[in-house]
């Protein structure tokens, strides 16, 4: 759902004191000790170093990547024919010098398996190649990778039972969908992709991480995604339940779920960068935290099509920035978009840093659930239509409310997500999952 973008600024190198925090010249960074990926300039990696293997054709028998070179993408590269691409820890993918087609993708489809087993200390990095050229003059920027891609044979909500994955062409190999709810894609953990995306045309783009009618035993945990082009995540039908994802400053939406995808998400943080890139439709923003549809129009205009999309999600944290004015052009529109049939479970979580903090957008609120759950919005009521909902907690300011979160603002000093109380993703008592692996400072 991207539409305009403008480049997104990076890092600059900035003489301060270590101990006190790392700066750029758009924001303050993270000096918290609770993240421990902090740099001070926007460097190219240690694997710039590093021999580089370009990839161009489909893989089609089992195939390892190792973290001895640096493995390039041309085109768009398939896994099929029940073959497995294993990457080892500490490897990094970047994709070649961009074309007019959708270029840097790789899809594991349906009849294809991934095992990308990264670990805290050596996670697997999809990047630009512009930090893996060895040449500090060139930066990273949304659209420099194209995205990773799994499809699988779980239900998806469409009449035939199957769909074309969006932003790709119209061939049978990057179709999904099916009848396994047991469907094993492979596993996919501890894995960062950065400036992913492609826009093939309005609402037809490529997201940081797609994945397509994928079933329920596929593994996907510790998953960042950052400053891509158009969605962090996004679900298509299915129910596979990933855990310890993280969504950073990406153009549309953080989280997306379509077509019927009912898995189960825990531990989970949205968070906004209010000088990243914000997608616009109709000259108005359309960039959410969450967005959720049941369908779309064109394939029920009554968005009744079943299974409906109904995820439960649990412990997350779903950040916009601490007053309206701190986000560039159109900023953000919504933290949870319900909309076009959509229903939710949502538990123990917090939305917080948006002028609306969850919209039922034409869909019936008996149908979705919410526990523990509190939102804070710039104005009020922070959930519309105007109501009480059971299970959640609603307030209203011009200053967003941390709701218990030590320092939640990606955009102010000393990021700290732990929270107080059993709400968000790093809840009172609970380990820093997100140590080592992950990256706040660009």
């Amino acid at each position: 759902m991207n539409k305009n973008m403008k480049n997104l600024k990076t890092l600059c190198a900035v003489a301060l004191l270590a101990a006190i925090t790392a700066t750029s010249c758009k924001k303050d960074g993270d000096n918290s000790a609770n993240f421990a990926n902090r740099s001070t300039a926007a460097a190219d990696y240690a694997a710039s170093t590093l021999p580089v293997t370009t990839v161009s054709s489909d893989i089609t028998t089992n195939t390892t990547w190792d973290a001895g070179h640096v493995w390039e993408i041309s085109g768009i590269v398939t896994v099929s024919n029940g073959a497995t691409l294993t990457i080892a820890p500490g490897t990094f993918i970047k994709a070649s010098v961009n074309t007019s087609a959708a270029n840097g993708v790789l899809v594991i489809g349906k009849d294809g398996f991934i095992n990308a087993i990264g670990t805290a200390a050596s996670p697997i990095v999809f990047t630009s190649r512009n930090l893996l050229d060895n040449n500090a003059a060139t930066v990273g920027k949304p659209g420099d990778f194209g995205g990773v891609i799994i499809l699988g044979n779980d239900t998806v909500n469409t009449v035939s039972g199957s769909k074309l994955i969006e932003g790709l062409p119209n061939e049978p190999k990057f179709t999904y969908g099916g009848k396994s709810v047991t469907d094993n894609r492979g596993t996919f953990q501890y894995v960062r992709i950065e400036y992913a995306g492609y826009i093939l045309a309005e609402n037809i783009e490529v997201n940081g991480l797609t994945l397509g009618g994928v079933g329920k035993e596929t593994i996907v945990d510790h998953v960042q995604v950052s400053y891509g082009l158009d969605d962090g995540f996004e679900f298509f039908g299915g129910s596979v339940s990933p855990s310890y994802l993280i969504a950073l400053g990406n153009d549309d939406d953080q989280f997306d779920f379509d077509n019927g995808y009912n898995g189960t998400i825990s531990f989970a943080i949205a968070l906004a960068d209010g000088n990243s890139t914000h997608s616009v439709s109709g000259g108005a923003s359309d960039s959410n935290g969450i967005e959720s549809d049941n369908n779309a129009p064109a394939e029920d205009p009554a968005f009744a099509l079943t299974p409906k999309t109904h995820p439960i999600l649990n412990n997350f944290s779903v950040i916009g920035t601490q007053t309206a004015s701190v986000a560039t052009g159109l900023g953000y529109k919504f933290g949870y978009r319900n909309r076009r049939g959509a229903e939710v479970t949502l538990n123990n979580s917090i939305i917080t840093g948006f002028t609306t903090a969850f919209n039922f957008d034409g869909t019936t609120p008996s149908l979705s659930s919410f526990t523990n759950t509190a939102v804070n919005s710039f104005v009020s009521p922070a959930v519309l239509p105007a109501g009480t909902y059971a299970g959640i907690a609603q307030t209203s300011s011009a200053t967003a409310s941390t709701l218990t979160i030590t320092q939640p603002w990606f955009n102010s000093a000393n990021l700290n997500l732990a929270a107080t109380s059993n709400r968000g993703a790093r809840p009172t008592g609970s380990a820093n999952w997100t140590a080592t692996w992950s990256k706040f400072v660009y």
